[in-house]
Formats: C-alpha cells, sequence, structure tokens
C-alpha cells in the first residue's frame, strides 16, 4: 500500500470558545472548549483502527490538544511542530468579523479581494509565505514517511493552502474551501508532485448535537 507515496489524515483542531464567537485566532493560543473535546473524542473513536505511523500538530494548543486525544488509541507521540501554525492575523486576532469591519474596513476589503499577498495589520506574514510555510514542511513529512499513513492536526488555513496546492487552485478563492472543526481530509501524495485529494470537509463521526 502506497509503497511509493504518503496518505496524510489531514484534521482541523475542534471547536474553541473564540470559534464559537466566530473571532479570528491566528497565533493567539486558545485551548479547546468543552465542545471541541467531545469533537476530538469522536474522531479519534472513527481513527483508532487506522494505521498511522506518526502524528504532527501545530503548537498551538488546540491543535495540540485534538491531537493527543486522537494519538492516544495509537500509542504514539505527538510532535509539536511550529510551522503548521495557522496565518498570523495580527491585529484582527480576537476581533469578529463584524468588528474588523468597524475598525479596519479599507483594509479588509484588500484582504477579501487579494488575500495571498495582502498583509494583515500587524502580521508578521502574508497568506503566500504561509502556504510555503506549510506546504514546504508537509512535503518534508511526506518524503520521511513514503510508504505510510501520517496524522496531520492544524487549522483551517493551513489545511486550506495544502488543499489548493493538491488541487493547483488560486488560494486567493480560499473562502471556497469550507472546513469545520473537527473535520477530516486525507490527501495522497506521490512525490515529486502528484498529491490526490480523496475525501474533504469530513465530518460523519460527528453526532447531531456536536456537527
Amino acid at each position: 500500500m502506497l509503497e511509493n507515496g504518503c496518505r496524510v489524515y489531514l484534521v482541523r483542531h475542534g471547536e474553541t470558545l473564540w470559534n464559537k464567537d466566530r473571532r479570528f485566532q491566528g497565533h493567539t493560543d486558545i485551548a479547546l472548549s468543552e465542545r471541541g473535546v467531545e469533537q476530538a473524542r469522536a474522531l479519534s473513536r472513527r481513527l483508532q483502527e487506522f494505521k498511522i505511523a506518526a502524528v504532527y500538530a501545530s503548537d498551538l494548543q488546540r491543535a495540540l490538544q485534538t491531537a493527543e486525544i486522537l494519538a492516544v488509541p495509537h500509542e504514539l507521540p505527538v510532535q509539536a511542530c511550529p510551522e503548521l501554525r495557522e496565518l498570523h492575523f495580527g491585529h484582527w486576532e480576537g476581533l469578529t468579523f463584524n468588528q474588523m469591519q468597524e475598525g479596519y474596513p479599507a483594509e479588509l476589503k484588500a484582504w477579501w479581494k487579494s488575500p495571498l499577498d495582502t498583509a494583515v495589520p500587524g502580521s508578521r506574514e502574508t497568506m503566500r509565505s504561509m502556504a510555503e510555510r506549510v506546504n514546504s514542511f508537509v512535503s518534508q513529512l511526506v518524503n520521511r514517511h513514503l510508504g505510510s499513513s501520517i496524522l496531520v492536526v492544524c487549522h483551517g488555513g493551513p489545511v486550506r493552502a495544502l488543499v489548493a496546492a493538491a488541487l493547483q487552485m488560486d488560494l486567493n478563492q480560499h473562502w471556497r474551501l469550507r472546513q469545520d472543526n473537527a473535520a477530516l481530509n486525507i490527501l495522497e501524495y506521490y512525490p515529486p508532485d502528484k498529491a490526490i485529494l480523496t475525501l474533504f470537509n469530513d465530518r460523519s463521526h460527528l453526532p447531531q448535537e456536536l456537527a
């Protein structure tokens, strides 16, 4: 199976209270809510029979907590990786969309028009540099684990960046890629340049009250 490739089980972290309030999180280190923990447990039950060689996660606690729950049945350590962090949202972190519209109307309009290269006020990176960071790091993981499957837990932005790269899609259209909390995606990589999306934003493991 996958003798010349690597299967990546790609997961967005469970819900946080800022997700519930629709606040931009970025690099702000917010923990899972109780609901987020239960979402991770439900996904853990789904993945418990899968053969997974290694578990990697963003070093932000919402992703780490999710990964630690998913790793338990496999008795694997979680390797914390800052390369898998969400986009740094600068002055927008902690704000709702309405607050951003009120405080940064011109900047928000420019960002939505061309997010790939438009810097968010106060941010240390653009969406393009985030995508390059994430895709470069996952390529390293793929080459390290050819012939096996790995679990990668991160955030909505990095998930979209990886999926867009696999589909050769313009990341300026990232908003077309819905990514819910505790969603499972599957990408199969065949180096040097072939990637296949086999599952996207699947939350069939969540009962209705957690979906």
